[in-house]
């Protein structure tokens, strides 16, 4: 009977003993790894830059209101690391193609930025229906001499709808007076900034109370416009190898109907799914074309969609500058070429 006793507390003193070291070691290994953390996961606040402009337009940056404004979008920015990679990446192909014509309706480069926080450099539609990169609503488009039909949306082709952007922003600077107002209005409306201008008897964004959605408007394009053009101060690096590559296109000019684009593709040595990845403004798989309007569809030149040509022009592990991108595109634009089809 003693043996028995004894035995039975030697077994809970080793089961009890077993329990402590167990619990210590996950102490331990809690604590181990909660060092681990505190000295290895490190997140910066950012030092807010002193000297900003917008369209040449200079940003007090000595209002506090103005700063602690600009502060919450770069650390939403600067922390949302795919999307901001992501938009890197596109603005290597997309900014060249809007940089000239911003350039030829003389508005300033840095609209370029307005697209960037419209549609992150995609042709998305808003819960409002506003679409494109532009985020154009149908109204406007038109207005802009858009089409916009069952068989065309003309707010998916990137030129086109730059165009009317274009068109849009003069109209507001020639009404508000400065560029600033002018971006703030391609959100609120030209009236909704005017009406807000004449209540509260200020005509500077800075100085306007607004809803909060055009209150943090011209503070996203400043926060994209410098995360974009200053990539590493905010831990950023981008080698060349890694953005997405512009990809030259011939321009096939038609003014008639094409009653299959898929045989359409393939006569131009293309198929149906890269037609309408350079052509989203074709929106069924057939172009009725009675009136015969003239259209320009593009393709890509014969070869330019492999891999090999992006490794010959994008290769190196040097960090990537938009200016190499816009050269590229000036040297490889092409003409366009008359096709006529019935097909």
């Amino acid at each position: 009977m003693k043996k028995h006793l004894i035995s039975t507390v030697s077994v809970i003193a080793l089961i009890l003993l077993v329990m402590l070291f167990t619990f210590a070691k996950k102490l331990s290994s809690d604590e181990s790894f909660n060092d681990e953390f505190r000295n290895g996961y490190q997140v910066f606040a950012l030092s807010i830059p002193l000297n900003l402009s917008f369209a040449g337009e200079k940003v007090p940056m000595n209002n506090f209101d103005v700063r602690e404004s600009l502060d919450r979008e770069l650390l939403v920015s600067t922390y949302f690391q795919s999307q901001s990679l992501l938009v890197h990446k596109r603005a290597n192909r997309w900014f060249p193609v809007i940089e000239p014509i911003l350039k030829k309706y003389n508005v300033p480069n840095d609209f370029k930025y307005l697209a960037v926080i419209e549609s992150n450099l995609t042709n998305v539609i808003s819960p409002a229906g506003a679409t494109g990169y532009w985020q154009l609503m149908e109204a406007a488009a038109k207005k802009y001499n858009l089409e916009i039909n069952e068989q065309v949306d003309e707010r998916y082709n990137v030129e086109k709808s730059t165009e009317a952007a274009c068109m849009y922003l003069l109209e507001a600077y020639k009404t508000l007076g400065n560029w600033t107002l002018a971006a703030a209005s391609y959100n609120m409306g030209i009236e909704g900034i005017s009406k807000q201008i004449e209540i509260q008897k200020q005509n500077n964004y800075y100085n306007l109370l607004l809803n909060q959605e055009t209150a943090r408007y011209i503070f996203r394009i400043l926060a994209a416009k410098e995360i974009l053009e200053h990539p590493k101060n905010y831990g950023y690096k981008v080698r060349k190898k890694d953005v997405y590559a512009y990809i030259p296109t011939q321009r096939l000019s038609v003014d008639t109907s094409i009653s299959n684009l898929a045989d359409f593709a393939i006569s131009q040595e293309a198929n149906y799914k890269i037609l309408k990845i350079f052509n989203p403004w074709l929106r069924k798989n057939y172009l009725q074309n009675t009136s015969h309007k003239h259209y320009v569809i593009l393709l890509p030149k014969k070869g330019f969609t492999d891999y090999d040509y992006i490794e010959k022009h994008f290769s190196n592990d040097n960090i990537y500058s938009p200016e190499d991108s816009l050269r590229f595109y000036i040297t490889e634009s092409a003409p366009e070429d008359s096709v006529s089809s019935t097909n």
